[in-house]
């Protein structure tokens, strides 16, 4: 599941995945979002990923799909997680963004969207 997170500052958005995310979270939670903030210009995204997350194969697809139709538009992106396997496949493969991209450890969410923000 996919859920807005409310009350980022201006210029920031993002989401909290938990549970299963299915293509559905994608197409309704996540596809507007960055539509939105796409036509305000550069996106600021902070992605929150829980402990018990799993994706399905079709999230897995439709996240790839949004992120190269709008592999320009990150400015900066922060991941949130203890997940080891989730920060190491940043450090490996966020070189490929042609933003700012960087891992945080779920204590320092607060740090993530201060980064975001500046």
């Amino acid at each position: 599941m996919l859920k807005q997170i409310e009350d980022l500052p201006a210029g920031v958005i993002g989401v909290e995945a938990s549970g299963e995310v299915t293509a559905d979270d994608y197409r309704n939670v996540l596809e507007p979002m960055i539509q939105s903030a796409h036509a305000a210009g550069k996106i600021r995204f902070l992605y929150v990923y829980g402990e018990d997350v799993g994706m399905t194969p079709g999230a897995t697809w439709q996240d790839a799909k949004l992120g190269l139709g709008h592999f320009t538009s990150f400015e900066r992106m922060a991941v949130v997680t203890d997940k080891d396997w989730v920060e190491n496949s940043i450090k490996a493969f966020g070189w490929i963004m042609p933003g700012e991209v960087k891992v945080f450890d779920d204590d320092d969410r607060d740090d993530a969207i201060a980064w975001l923000a500046s």
